[in-house]
């Protein structure tokens, strides 16, 4: 089974706010888009996936990573993540009706296809299911296999409401990589000890010293 992965990205400006004790307003943009474009090459780098499609209003970004083969789609409902997520699947089940949809944090900079792969293999067992991040609270990834809603519920708390809306949630060992996302100083510290890719390296070495 080979899957889309839909990857929602807010404004670059906008983004990763929570990272503003380590990277200034200067530097937020560049890593945010950094994070999501390793995120997206090491998608499209996994056997699992068909394709990936961005949903995103940020022009820069749109263009940058469909430089990397991903798709993309304008966020027409500008009415927060889940409501993206949402018109992102309904636009890519009405050209995709073959593939299954899963819906993939775009802060992700250390993910390896092969864990991935494994996420995705799991989730073909079950009609909607859910990967929880590393903090154990958030969710980073949302499948929903064909013919059914993905029915996203991300934000603070997710993985409760994951759970609660009925969605599986996957209980796999090293997949560090796919739980990993980044929206403080610590998350970053731990995706660069995990190892992250090319571009997230790059821009996390303008970091201030004691910061990287």
């Amino acid at each position: 089974m080979q899957w889309t992965l839909v990857v929602p990205l807010k404004p670059l400006p906008q983004a990763k706010s929570r990272l503003a004790d380590t990277a200034d307003d200067g530097l937020r943009p560049g890593l945010a888009l950094a994070f999501a474009q390793d995120t997206v090459a090491a998608a499209l780098g996994c056997p699992a996936v068909r394709d990936v499609v961005v949903v995103t209003n940020d022009a820069l970004a749109a263009r940058e990573l469909a430089a990397l083969g991903a798709g993309t789609v304008p966020d027409l409902p500008r009415a927060g993540l889940n409501a993206a997520l949402v018109h992102a699947a309904t636009v890519v089940g009405a050209a995709r009706r073959a593939a299954p949809v899963a819906a993939l944090n775009a802060d992700l900079p250390a993910l390896r296809p092969a864990e991935l792969a494994r996420v995705l293999d799991a989730a073909a067992e079950f009609p909607r299911s859910f990967l929880a991040d590393s903090a154990g609270l958030g969710t980073t990834l949302l499948a929903a296999r064909r013919g059914r809603e993905l029915r996203p519920q991300f934000g603070v708390g997710s993985r409760a409401r994951h759970r609660a809306s009925g969605a599986v949630e996957l209980t796999l060992d090293a997949v560090d990589s796919v739980r990993q996302d980044v929206d403080t100083g610590g998350d970053l510290r731990a995706a660069l000890a995990l190892g992250v890719g090319p571009r997230t390296a790059a821009a996390a070495a303008r970091l201030p010293a004691g910061q990287q």
